[in-house]
């Protein structure tokens, strides 16, 4: 007799979170039904009920994990006791990183239909991304400090057009339906944003 190997529930919940992740990417938020998470999973929908009772919980966890993606990159760059422009490349490159392998996020967060009860997860997210932007800024004013930046740059608005080219990179992703571009031109944009903040002398 051929015994199959049960996952545990943990495990099951994390497929489920990718499979309407994937399924979000490829048909848009608000037309993905547990019935799609289902066939993608070769389960039925009880057996995706047992673990998330409705859709919304599902995207509630979705965006809880996603945002602790999101803040893990903030708190890992500020442990690596890097200098602040390595800094500032780590969050931007850890953050396309991210959305080139869950590239359903910017469009979850973006979403104006009100079909998915967007407002249980787009708050998470958005709350990272604050924490995120503000982990920028700081980079941005101790590399001022440092003399590396020129010192008549604006910290909030430098940070504003690092986020620039994350968005940029996104829109291309979108527009193209293709994630790699992400990695593939995002480092070599961000750099030449960066080399214009740069004071004379200095170097990236």
């Amino acid at each position: 007799m051929t015994l199959v190997k049960r996952i545990s529930s943990e495990k099951r919940k994390l497929e489920i979170g990718q499979a309407a992740l994937e399924l979000a990417y490829m048909h848009a938020p608000e037309n993905v039904s547990t019935g799609m998470i289902a066939t993608r999973l070769g389960l039925t929908q009880p057996a995706i009920y047992k673990h998330y009772p409705t859709k919304q919980d599902i995207w509630r966890e979705v965006s809880k994990r996603l945002a602790g993606r999101i803040s893990d990159n903030v708190t890992h760059a500020e442990r690596a006791g890097l200098e602040p422009v390595a800094a500032l490349k780590q969050l931007v490159l850890s953050h396309l990183d991210l959305v080139s392998q869950n590239p359903a996020l910017p469009e979850l967060m973006t979403m104006r239909a009100n079909s998915l009860g967007q407002t249980v997860f787009k708050g998470q997210i958005q709350t990272a991304m604050a924490e995120f932007q503000r982990e920028l800024t700081r980079n941005v004013q101790q590399a001022i400090k440092d003399k590396v930046f020129h010192d008549t740059l604006n910290p909030q608005d430098a940070a504003l057009l690092i986020i620039g080219v994350i968005q940029s990179s996104v829109l291309r992703m979108i527009v193209t339906g293709n994630p790699a571009i992400l990695q593939k031109d995002g480092p070599r944009l961000l750099d030449l944003l960066l080399a214009g903040f740069i004071r004379k002398g200095e170097k990236l």
